[in-house]
Parts: C-alpha cells; structure tokens; sequence
C-alpha cells in the first residue's frame, strides 16, 4: 500500500471508532443512566478536558519523538477503554463513575493521537495539500457514518458487541500507522529536545500567533468549540431526549445525516477543485450553518430538525476543509504537529466550556432556546473576524506575494552565484522584473478597489538594451 494509503487506513479506523463512541456515549449517559442535563454535560466535558490539558503536550511530542510512532502507540492506549466499559457492562456494574473513567482514558489518549496523524498529512501528500485534506476529510467523515449506524443498533443488539467491535477497528489502525513508512527527521528531535518541551510549546504558540491567518482560525475555532460543539455533543442529544422522545436509533441517525452532509460537500470539493478564497469559504460557511442550526430551535418535527442539521453538516464541510487547509499550508515544516495540536487545542479546548456551558443553558432556557443563543453567538463572533482580520481576502493577495518571495528567493540565489571572483554581475534587469512584478500587483489591486482604468505606460531603453514601463 502506498503510504497515503496507509495513512487513509489509520485515519479511518480511528474516526469510525469516534462514530460509535459519539452515539454510544451519549446514549449511555443520556438515555440508559438518564441523568440531568447538567451531569451530561460534566460527562461530555469529561472527555474534552484530559484532550485539552495535553493537546499541545501531544504535538511536542509528535515533533520530538515522530508522529507516526506517537499516532500508533497513543490509539493502541485508546483501544483500552472500550474493552473496560465491555467489562463493566457484562458485570451490569454500569454507573456514571464509569463513564467518567471512560472518557478520561479515551480523552488522554486523544490528546496524542490527533497532533500526531494531522503532522503526518503534509509528509504523505500526493499533489495539492488541500486536496489531501479533502480526501481524509471525505474517510473521516464517511466511516464515521458507519460507526453512527452500527452504534445506533445499540438498543437492538446490546452495547457488548458494539465496544468489540471499536476496540478491535482500533487496534486496526495501530497496524497501519506502524507500517506507515514516513522518515523522521532525528536531527531535528535532537535539537528540539535540547531546546525543552515548555520553550517548544511556547515557539509554536508564537509561531500560529504572528500569523495573521492561523490567528484567526484560532479565534473561530474557539467560538466554533464553544457554540457548535457544545450545541451538538450536549444540546441535540438531550433535544432528541425531551423533544422527540427519541432512541438511540434517532441518536444515531441525528449524527449520521450530519456526516452526510459534511461528506456532501467534501464530494463537491473534490469534483470541482480547490477554493482560491478558503478563508472566505470558510465564515461564509460558518455563518450559514450558524442560521441553519439556529432553525431547529424554532420547534420543528423531527423530520426537518434532520433536514437542518444535514445542511449544517454541509456547511461544516467546507468549514473544516478550509481551515485545516490554511494551518497546514502557513505553519512551517519543522513546527507543523505543534501548529496542528494549536489547531485542535482551539477547538477541543473550548469543547469543554461549551458543554459546561450549554449544559447549564438548556437547564436554565431548554434545549431549542439554547440551539438559538449559540449560533447568534456564532454568527456574531464569525462577522466579527470577517470584518477585523485579513481571513476574509485570504487567497487573493496570498498568491502575487508568495510569486514575489519566490522570485526574489531567486534572485538572492543568483546574487550568491554571481558573487564569486571572476563572474559576471547580476543584470540590473532581473531586480527590475522583480519590482516591476510587486509594483504590477499593487497597482492591479488598487485598480480593482477603485475602478480606474490602466493607461499604457510610456516605456523607455534601459540596461542592456531592454525596455522597462516607467
């Protein structure tokens, strides 16, 4: 198998476990144990918190010790949980404490596992790195439909056969990830061991922040934690339980059409192409999934309630392609696993107060009152980065400035082959082209912003016989 292949495979026999663990974790806690809505939403932040704690312990450690052998062994200690609670339920011991210890387990061993794989990407990309990020999105989410439908049989067959079933397709993907033949860089751990886990941490903190692009999808993130996560993993299902009366039938088909639609548009974008404009795509996206979630908490059948959130999976696919898309191609190489792990930390990290927090709001105003609260909160905060950060013109100016760091990359190359006794200077004319190549693209754009028409320049001899405009 090739190594994208290999790669793919681990991807995916994670994600379909995470399938089965979103239904059967919820329905544990909210319909067989039927707790408050604040103890479900102490259980779902539960398993966010560990995840939060060490998300960029975890990238570190990617970047020390190589992503693929931290991927393999942090899903191998994943693997473990499933067969505790299959031990726990068999002795029909099953109690919240339980639960707890669960998602504490599976919580820590996330913490590794998702900085890791995510620095592993760009090292197995096949062309665009924003088409590899698609093809993994289309398994993530397309096995996470399967672990939504076989977890939803939960009430039919029992939850024994279900956690087998996840513990193994997890020990699966260790198999993949350790066949995975990706080279680390050892020089490159040895120097980052030397310099310090905290100061590591830290270089990648200032790393994403001096970037205006990563720095925004930071600030989304955090609201998309807050308002999205803690709506879908606390508020939906405890809508599913008070409003619709439902199973985990209707839990399981609730996170499925989801993912349907997050596959759906992960398709488009792979029949089309990639975005030009991806941070405009993405709070485009952002914001007309905050509207369609919104919709649910304006009292729908169950029927329309699904047809709402496939459309706020749809948009949720371009969301997450694009954001990913943007980290992976601003971090540096050698910094790339702690700008990931800043990536999920944003978002994981503000998981847990989501689910505090909407757990207590649904308490305090119902759960299709506290859909409506989160997603203006939503919205608000996405209009908010479109209008103050330069997330919404990403992907229009990018590319003429990275053409001229390119172009004078080249000539700074030139000058240093040039600069040895005996050869010729560098022609004057190849600094012109450069400046007349940034002065073009300054001039097009004011152009553009103004609507005033270009005059032919005059255009005069200059060295070496060749002409220049002036």
């Amino acid at each position: 198998m090739r190594p994208l292949q290999l790669y793919l495979t681990g991807t995916a026999s994670w994600f379909f476990a995470f399938g089965i663990q979103s239904v059967m974790f919820a329905w544990l806690v909210t319909m067989v144990l039927r707790v408050s809505p604040e103890m479900v939403g102490i259980a779902q932040m539960s398993l966010l918190v560990p995840t939060t704690m060490l998300l960029l312990v975890g990238g570190s450690t990617a970047d020390h010790y190589g992503g693929r052998r931290i991927a393999a062994f942090a899903q191998g200690a994943a693997a473990v949980p499933p067969l505790f609670l299959f031990v726990v339920i068999a002795l029909e011991g099953l109690t919240f404490d339980a639960m707890i210890a669960y998602a504490i387990v599976i919580g820590l061993a996330q913490a590794f596992v998702t900085p890791a794989r995510d620095g592993l990407l760009n090292q197995v990309a096949e062309g665009s790195v924003q088409r590899t990020v698609v093809q993994a999105s289309v398994i993530q989410f397309g096995v996470q439909m399967f672990g939504f439908l076989l977890a939803s049989f939960a009430e039919r067959i029992g939850a024994l056969p279900i956690l087998a079933i996840q513990a193994l397709a997890l020990a699966g993907g260790v198999i993949a990830f350790t066949r995975l033949p990706v080279v680390d860089d050892r020089a490159h751990v040895g120097r980052s061991l030397r310099l310090g886990l905290g100061k590591s941490i830290a270089d990648g903190g200032r790393t994403v922040l001096r970037s205006p692009a990563m720095r925004a999808i930071v600030i989304q993130n955090c609201a998309m934690g807050i308002c999205f996560m803690g709506s879908y993993i606390v508020t939906l299902p405890l809508l599913i339980r008070e409003v619709h009366d439902g199973s985990s039938a209707d839990l399981g088909l609730l996170n499925a059409v989801n993912s349907l639609g997050l596959v759906s548009t992960i398709l488009i974008l792979m029949r089309f192409g990639d975005l030009k404009r991806q941070g405009r795509a993405l709070l485009l996206a952002q914001m007309t999934g905050a509207v369609a979630l919104a919709l649910v908490g304006v009292g729908l059948a169950l029927e329309q309630t699904l047809l709402c959130v496939f459309v706020w999976g749809m948009c949720g696919g371009v969301a997450m392609s694009m954001s990913r898309t943007i980290m992976q191609e601003q971090a540096p190489v050698d910094q790339r696993s702690r700008a990931m792990s800043f990536y999920a930390f944003s978002f994981m990290g503000s998981g847990p107060i989501g689910a505090l927090a909407n757990g207590f709001l649904v308490e305090a105003v119902g759960p299709e009152m506290a859909l409506v609260i989160a997603c203006v909160a939503m919205f608000a905060v996405c209009g908010a980065v479109a209008a103050t950060s330069s997330l919404w013109q990403l992907g229009r100016y990018l590319a003429p400035r990275t053409r001229f760091l390119h172009t004078t990359a080249s000539i700074a190359h030139r000058l240093r082959r040039h600069d040895t006794p005996g050869s010729s200077a560098l022609p004057r004319s190849s600094l012109d082209a450069a400046f007349d190549d940034w002065s073009d693209h300054h001039a097009g754009a004011r152009r553009r912003r103004t609507g005033a028409v270009q005059l032919p320049m005059p255009r005069r001899a200059g060295p070496h016989g060749l002409h220049h405009a002036r």
